[in-house]
């Protein structure tokens, strides 16, 4: 075998020079080149170069511990930082907080889209990702500490809008990982759990006349590899190195799954079932906030036991989970092996996720929580000394439809049980929550609110809705004392007047039926009147109409709803995700035309869909009914 591109790994790491600006793939221990860092580290200890590198990395690259970009934590070694997570890399994340390095925090996403525009000869990344928060150069400009000066984003306004300049610069060598490559570099990615944004980088990397260097796990023969399955091609690749096993595992918490690379599905029932805790009671309220073929992302830590519970009720084919690096579909695994899931549909590229999250695709997000303010701001990347950063939270909580915050009320010590239905709360957390003032801006309440985006904080003992005065305590669980438990712990006013309690199903030991209630029309929850506009709200978000029976049932529940009033109303209905089945839709659409007839004065829908917009607007037409269908709720409000 001719072995051209394929060296080893301490001659790869050898052409970084001083100075280089080096970034690599990776998330978590996902595709994470260990290889390359580990020839890296020990080339640095050994000679004391290369210094004062500049490192990119877009998601968090390490174990907690030593892994990683935890094995370049070392001073001398770095000189900057750019990057998206760093709560997994606690040796770097101690330099940044004794101004050790200098050190940028930008979403997660946007320097995945970075690199692609990089790698397009562009002057930098234009996004709305990050207005508003402490990467928005009028607060902090994502600088981390007082070592770092240099401004790396701006405010720029096109067409009179805002947005942020993200400034390109170039990739002098790239960390690449896949599973085999030939001689000639091509590289394929068939037993990695992500694919990643491994040739967005290596394109950036090439065209700023840099290097790319990719490690794998096995060499394969010259002309061998099956050139459907290339994910790199070689044209971008450099050299090669072959990773010793214990370096080119498929997660930190596992060596090899096969299920994880999307080579075989398991059995849901196989999956661990989560103890009923006030872990479990966070997931279970935030699961009930799921609706019928929503797209739908999870974060890690108490936000992905969402998906233990949704694996648990047997709802997760009702919609589709997502997870930021790239995962559709399936189960999202949890702790060290986060970023990766199984039964998935696809794995797409790092960047296109977010392509998908940035540009409005999600329809609901479970997030968690570091602190929350009056006005419903949050901080979920800065505590003090610690320093984790927001990875993709600003991209996921600007750009989802809906978001919930999931955690527990305190923290640091809390204590409680569930028992005989109701929550106790045994010893509180010694920290707060709640608090007056947030340590930094990652996400803003009150430009949440002005957009009209829903947002809940859920914890075990309560639940708290964002509305333009800020919050509202809607749910307690039983077993709390609404005085003593929650609003005694707030620094701050909020109303309760319209407080309701949890669902009872959320503190028993067997499943809550969340696959009936996700299939249940719940069509009389969906019909408010507001009597001082005289409009009727429909809520059909996620709705799915399956049969004629259905429709006599929507029927019903709007003549119960308007025949009383008497009179004419005005009606704004909500087809975001609307569903209606092919047998089904002819009785559907009469039913529309006849409560139009009798009860409105005027109706405005609206759905993101713009197929869904064609297919209404014709049905409508074809019924003599005016058939606009707007593509936003502030649209139709406009022009109702």
């Amino acid at each position: 075998m001719r072995f051209k591109k394929v060296v080893h790994a301490a001659d790869a790491v050898a052409v970084i020079r001083d100075g280089d600006t080096v970034a690599s793939t990776g998330y978590g221990g996902n595709g994470t080149p260990d290889q390359l860092f580990v020839a890296l580290e020990q080339r640095f200890l050994a000679t004391g170069h290369p210094r004062n590198l500049t490192l990119v990395f877009a998601g968090g690259q390490g174990d907690g511990a030593e892994k990683g970009l935890n094995r370049l934590g070392h001073e001398g070694l770095v000189k900057r930082v750019v990057g998206g997570h760093f709560g997994l890399m606690p040796k770097l994340e101690k330099l940044v907080a004794a101004n050790r390095i200098e050190a940028y925090n930008f979403p997660e996403g946007v320097i995945t889209h970075l690199y692609r525009d990089i790698a397009a000869g562009k002057p930098g990344t234009l996004s709305r990702v990050g207005l508003g928060t402490f990467v928005d150069p009028r607060h902090e400009g994502g600088r981390m500490n007082a070592a770092t000066r240099e401004p790396l984003v701006e405010v720029v306004t096109l067409g009179g809008e805002e947005y942020l300049l993200y400034k390109a610069f170039p990739i002098h060598v790239a960390l690449l990982r896949g599973t085999t490559a030939d001689p000639d570099g091509n590289v394929t990615g068939e037993r990695e759990s992500l694919v990643l944004e491994n040739l967005a980088l290596a394109i950036a990397a090439r065209n700023s006349r840099g290097l790319a260097l990719c490690q794998v796990a096995w060499v394969a023969a010259e002309g061998s590899l099956d050139a459907r399955t290339v994910r790199v091609p070689g044209i971008l690749v450099d050299c090669v190195v072959r990773a010793e096993p214990e370096h080119h595992m498929q997660t930190y918490g596992t060596s090899y799954n096969p299920a994880f690379s999307g080579e075989m599905r398991v059995p849901l029932a196989s999956l661990e079932r989560l103890p009923l805790d006030h872990a479990k009671v966070v997931a279970r309220r935030g699961a009930l906030e799921l609706t019928a073929n929503a797209i739908v992302n999870v974060g890690i830590g108490m936000p992905d036991n969402v998906a233990r519970i949704a694996a648990e009720e047997r709802i997760s084919d009702l919609f589709t989970l997502t997870v930021d690096p790239g995962v559709i579909g399936g189960v999202p695994m949890g702790g060290a092996d986060f970023g990766a899931a199984v039964n998935w549909q696809a794995t797409i590229d790092h960047c296109a996720e977010f392509d998908l999250i940035d540009g409005g695709g999600l329809d609901i997000a479970f997030l968690g929580f570091g602190e929350c303010d009056a006005t419903g701001s949050v901080n979920a990347s800065r505590f003090g000394e610690r320093v984790p950063g927001c990875g993709g939270f600003i991209d996921i909580s600007q750009g989802s439809r809906k978001v919930v915050f999931t955690g527990t009320f305190t923290s640091g010590g809390l204590a409680t049980r569930v028992a005989d239905g109701r929550l106790v709360i045994e010893r509180e957390g010694k920290f707060r929550k709640f608090v007056e003032r947030i340590g930094q801006l990652t996400f803003n309440g009150p430009q949440a609110a002005a957009r009209g985006q829903e947002v809940l904080f859920v914890t075990e003992r309560c639940v708290l809705r964002l509305k333009d005065g800020g919050l509202a305590l809607a749910e307690v669980a039983p077993g709390v004392d609404v005085e003593r438990d929650v609003l005694a712990l707030l620094p701050f006013p909020v109303d309760a007047s319209s407080a309701a309690s949890m669902d009872p199903a959320i503190f028993l030991p067997g499943p809550m039926g969340l696959r009936s209630r996700l299939l249940d029309l719940r069509i009389e929850e969906r019909l408010s009147y507001d009597a001082p506009s005289n409009t009727v709200f429909m809520n059909f978000r996620g709705m799915h109409v399956r049969s004629t029976d259905d429709v006599a049932r929507i029927v019903a529940a709007v003549d119960a709803l308007l025949a009383p009033l008497g009179r004419r109303v005005h009606s704004i209905v909500n087809y975001e995700g609307f569903r209606v089945d092919d047998d089904a839709a002819p009785a559907y659409m009469d039913a529309v035309k006849y409560v139009q007839e009798r009860y409105y004065l005027s109706v405005a829908r609206y759905t993101s869909n713009a197929f869904l917009r064609l297919k209404l607007g014709a049905d409508l037409a074809a019924r003599a009914l005016d058939g606009r269908v707007y593509s936003s709720a502030a649209e139709a409000a406009a022009k109702r």
